[in-house]
């Protein structure tokens, strides 16, 4: 029998009998402190009570992960693990990835990491001794990647075909929801906001928001994008392209239809838009979104 290319443990703060997520009980093989070297190692999901990371509970971990970076070790998370990874310091001025849902504590913990939740998987750093996954199902994205890195690509197509796991090449660019700040506590422009809402699909988006707060294009577009983080006309496209996803997936619309219905009279300007924003035509988009068996809702739910 050949040898075993990977040697898995766990390690844990103690050998104590921890519990999962779900409940199920956990066993680690050792603590961390009794691992001098290894070659990789994984962070996995960090729970966290509720969406916001509290920093500085791990004292003894983060040391550990910096000394087993000095040595060579390649430091891996999957999900939110990549935050305990940036508590090392180590992701300063590089990039990362997380699932998009904990971006916003992510950014308000360490601003000085360049997040690109768009992609299920990220490696960085000199050595690209840093990888990183976005969303917990995306682990097998990891997985793959470091048997293609240790033992070979042809291992790791071989891998996916066995276990039937599919490469999220997309990213996660068509599972992030718009969710647009609202607690920036500018009341013009949350005014503006939630008139968007039910207008986002007219002709002249900019022009209508100036004209409604009595400014210049340019001076609502400035306090548009300082509120929250969008440009105005970023702000609709966003918007008119979650509405057209959501219309992909639960209706029989035709494409051009669609397109129309949320603001875009020019249908190859749709298409070209709607690609951009999800990596995917719409047609591709509503293949691999809209669920079979499901009876699609009618055009005349939307008026």
């Amino acid at each position: 029998m050949p040898p075993r290319p990977f040697n898995v443990e766990i390690v844990a703060p103690s050998v104590n009998s921890m519990r999962s997520a779900s409940g199920l009980p956990l066993g680690a093989h050792g603590t961390y402190d009794d691992v001098k070297h290894t070659n990789i190692a994984i962070i996995p999901l960090m729970m966290v009570e509720g969406p916001n990371w509290v920093p500085g509970r791990y004292p003894g971990l983060v040391k550990w992960l910096k000394k087993m970076h000095r040595e060579g070790t390649i430091l891996c998370s999957a999900c939110t693990g990549v935050l305990l990874l940036a508590e090392t310091g180590l992701l300063s001025g590089l990039e990362a990835t997380i699932h998009w849902a904990f971006a916003p504590t992510f950014h308000r913990n360490f601003p000085d990491v360049h997040l690109r939740t768009q992609e299920v998987l990220i490696t960085a750093g000199n050595r690209h001794e840093f990888v990183m996954t976005g969303g917990v199902m995306s682990w097998h994205d990891l997985a793959l990647h470091l048997i293609a890195r240790h033992i070979g690509p042809t291992a790791a197509q071989a891998m996916a075909r066995l276990l039937m796991l599919e490469w999220h090449g997309d990213g996660q660019m068509l599972n992030i929801a718009f969710s647009p700040r609202l607690d920036h506590g500018d009341s013009l422009v949350a005014q503006l906001q939630e008139w968007l809402q039910g207008h986002y699909m007219v002709a002249n988006p900019v022009e209508e928001l100036a004209a409604r707060a009595t400014l210049s294009e340019r001076s609502i577009e400035r306090r548009f994008r300082k509120a929250t983080g969008n440009t105005p006309l970023s702000y609709v496209q966003n918007l008119r392209i979650s509405e057209a996803r959501r219309r992909l997936e639960r209706t029989d619309m035709p494409v051009e239809e669609i397109g129309y219905d949320v603001g875009y009279e020019n249908t190859a300007f749709f298409r070209k838009v709607f690609k951009r924003m999800t990596r995917l035509t719409p047609g591709a988009y509503r293949r691999k979104f809209q669920m079979a068996g499901i009876m699609p809702e009618k055009k005349d739910a939307y008026g």
